[in-house]
């Protein structure tokens, strides 16, 4: 557990592939990817911070996304099949629902070869996988392996930390202003219409009692993924208008903790739980950002 402590940022690389295990930007889906993730993809995709649970006497470490929040879970859809070419069960980005939420539970088991690597072991007993060792072509996939008959190196993890960012919050990504968009309400760019998608967010002030659940909870409905544009909405319902002294962070299920919401949101229409800080405000200045431009320390 001593490659996990509470609350730290990490990357977990495939002993095999080297590629990294990220969130993908639908917010469904894990793959691996290059350290950076590339193309539309965050770095942050990338980035892991640990959730540390002690239940009936065992810890288990939970691993939310540092770019959208989510828990890294076992499906519970047995209907939805692995990844193509994947060997056991799919794995998926969820929210943490329920305090007993199996789903998201992972104890990490130390490689006895001596090498540093760990096996992420499921509390239902399968390990965490990399997939396509003999298949080039299609490498990038991640399983829940529950063949115990080899001691595959497909299911050894490199734990690499990450630190926290010194500057504190980055700077919010800009929309994109695509060949044929257009500008509506408060010069909030609209690009084409796939990202103009209708998702709700339900928001609470950080001064509030963070309770997702309870009746009345203020939401309205957001087009797009611009997060930039999500940070202009709630300064002007949350903050009396005080756009860019918004701080948003997201609330991934009623147990989540809360993650900095710095890059776009994931092409999904899922309801979000959004917490509003103000900069400057103590509990502002206690957020952690990883600092995903930093060489392992």
């Amino acid at each position: 557990m001593e490659l996990f402590p509470d609350g730290t940022h990490v990357r977990l690389r495939s002993r095999v592939h080297g590629t990294y295990l990220h969130a993908d930007e639908d917010g469904s889906g894990v793959s691996l990817r290059p350290r950076g993730g590339g193309g539309a993809v965050p770095s942050a995709a990338g980035v892991w911070r640990v959730h540390r649970v002690l239940r009936d006497g065992i810890q288990y470490v939970l691993l939310h996304g540092a770019a959208y929040g989510l828990y890294l879970a076992l499906s519970t859809d047995e209907a939805a099949p692995p990844p193509k070419g994947c060997a056991g069960s799919r794995v998926v980005q969820r929210g943490f629902d329920h305090p007993e939420l199996d789903a998201v539970m992972w104890r990490p088991v130390p490689v006895a070869d001596g090498g540093g690597y760990v096996l992420l072991r499921h509390v239902y007993n399968g390990n965490l996988r990399a997939n396509g060792r003999f298949r080039f072509w299609n490498n990038s996939g991640v399983s829940l392996d529950y063949y115990f008959g080899t001691r595959s190196t497909m299911r050894h993890w490199r734990v690499e930390l990450v630190p926290p960012r010194p500057q504190g919050a980055p700077d919010l990504p800009h929309p994109s202003r695509k060949q044929g968009g257009r500008t509506g309400f408060l010069f909030l760019q609209h690009a084409k219409p796939e990202a103009d998608r209708r998702r709700v967010i339900k928001h609470l002030r950080s001064d509030e009692p963070l309770n997702f659940g309870q009746d009345g909870v203020r939401f309205f409905s957001f087009y797009g993924r611009s997060v930039y544009n999500l940070r202009t909405q709630m300064g002007i319902r949350a903050n009396q208008g005080d756009v860019f002294g918004t701080i948003m962070c997201v609330q991934a299920g009623l147990y989540g903790r809360l993650t900095p919401l710095v890059n776009d949101l994931p092409h999904s229409d899922e309801l979000m739980n959004i917490v509003m800080f103000t900069a400057g405000a103590p509990d502002a200045e206690a957020l952690v950002y990883p600092d995903v431009d930093a060489e392992e320390p």
